[in-house]
C-alpha cells in the first residue's frame, strides 16, 4: 500500500464514518475499485488489509474526541469530583461548588446524570454485542452479495428521509429510558450489516423513541466510542490469530490513523449542523443513487 492509497482510504473512513451513509461500504468499494485499476493493494480479506481498516476505525474514534471533547472532560471532571467525595466524605462542598460552576451547572451537568447516562450507554452496546457475536457470520455474508448491499443502502436512505420528517421530539437524555436505549442498541446491532449507516442507524431510532434531535445526535455518538474500540479489539485478536502479519508497512498504518481522524472530525462538525437543520434527506438522495449504482452494476 502507499502513502497515496493509505491517504486516499483515510480520507473515505474519516469522511463517512459520521455521515450516514454507511462507511464500511464505501471504504470497501473504493478498495476494490483501487485493485480494479492496478493498484498492489492487498486484498480486502488480508489479514494487512482488515488491520489497516481497523486502524483508520480507531482514528475515527480520535474524532469522536476531538469534537466532544468539551463534554468529555465534564463527565470524566463529574466522575473524579464524586469519587473524591466519596473517599473524604467529611468534606462539606457539592460539585458544583468543587467545579466553581454553581451558576452554569445545569442538572444535567450532575454526577447522577451522567452515571445513568453511562448505563444506558453500557445497556446499548451490550444489546448490540449480543447481536453482533449471534449474527456476526450471516452479516458478513452480504459483504459478498452487491445486490444485497444494494438493498440496504436503500434502507438506509429511507430511515434518513422519514426521520427528517419528525417534528416535536420531547424526552431528552435525562428522562430517556432504558427501553429506549435498547431499541438504539438493536438498531446499533443492525448496521454491522454492510450497506446500513451505524449513525444513520442510532440517530434515526433515537428519534423514533422520541428523543430530541441534538441528544439523539449526542447518544449517538457516546455509543459509538465503547461499540468501535470493542469491535476494534475483537477483530484485531481474530487477526492475530492468523499469525504474523510480515511486511505489514507501519508508516501507511500511521498516515491513514492520522488523516481519518482529521478528516473524520471535520465530518462530524459538519454532519452535526446539518442533523440539528433536518437536512439528512440530503444523504438520502445520495444513498439511493448509489444502491442504484450497485444495482445495475450487477444486473447488466
Amino acid at each position: 500500500m502507499s502513502i497515496l492509497e493509505a491517504i486516499i482510504l483515510g480520507i473515505v473512513q474519516g469522511a463517512f464514518m459520521f455521515i450516514p451513509v454507511s462507511s464500511t461500504s464505501h471504504l470497501a468499494l473504493t478498495q476494490h475499485w483501487l485493485i480494479e485499476r492496478g493498484s498492489a493493494l492487498p486484498p480486502p480479506e488480508s489479514g494487512e488489509m482488515i488491520l489497516f481498516n481497523l486502524v483508520v476505525h480507531v482514528g475515527t474514534l480520535v474524532s469522536i474526541l476531538l469534537v466532544f471533547h468539551e463534554g468529555v472532560s465534564r463527565f470524566l471532571g463529574s466522575m473524579g469530583q464524586w469519587l473524591g467525595q466519596r473517599l473524604s466524605p467529611q468534606k462539606p462542598t457539592t460539585l458544583a461548588t468543587d467545579l466553581g460552576l454553581e451558576s452554569e451547572l445545569s442538572p444535567a451537568l450532575a454526577w447522577p446524570f451522567y452515571r445513568r447516562l453511562g448505563l444506558l450507554g453500557g445497556l446499548s452496546v451490550l444489546v448490540t454485542a449480543l447481536m453482533g457475536f449471534s449474527l456476526k457470520s450471516q452479516f458478513e455474508l452480504i459483504f459478498a452479495t452487491p445486490l444485497a448491499m444494494s438493498l440496504t443502502l436503500t434502507i438506509t436512505g429511507i430511515l434518513l428521509w422519514v426521520s427528517d420528517q419528525l417534528k416535536h421530539q420531547k424526552k431528552t437524555l435525562e428522562n430517556f429510558s432504558p427501553l429506549g436505549a435498547s431499541v438504539v442498541g438493536f438498531a446499533q446491532g443492525l448496521s454491522l450489516i454492510p450497506g446500513l449507516s451505524r449513525s444513520g442507524m442510532t440517530i434515526s431510532f433515537a428519534l423514533f423513541t422520541g428523543l430530541q434531535r441534538p441528544q439523539a445526535a449526542e447518544f449517538s455518538f457516546l455509543i459509538a466510542f465503547p461499540t468501535i474500540l470493542g469491535a476494534t479489539l475483537v477483530q484485531s485478536i481474530e487477526v492475530l490469530r492468523h499469525g504474523p502479519l510480515v511486511g505489514t508497512n507501519w508508516l501507511t498504518m500511521l498516515v491513514g490513523f492520522v488523516t481519518a481522524a482529521i478528516v473524520g472530525a471535520i465530518a462530524l462538525k459538519l454532519v452535526l449542523i446539518v442533523f440539528y437543520q433536518a437536512r439528512m434527506r440530503y444523504f438520502a438522495y445520495y444513498v439511493w443513487v448509489l444502491a442504484l449504482i450497485v444495482a445495475i452494476r450487477v444486473l447488466v
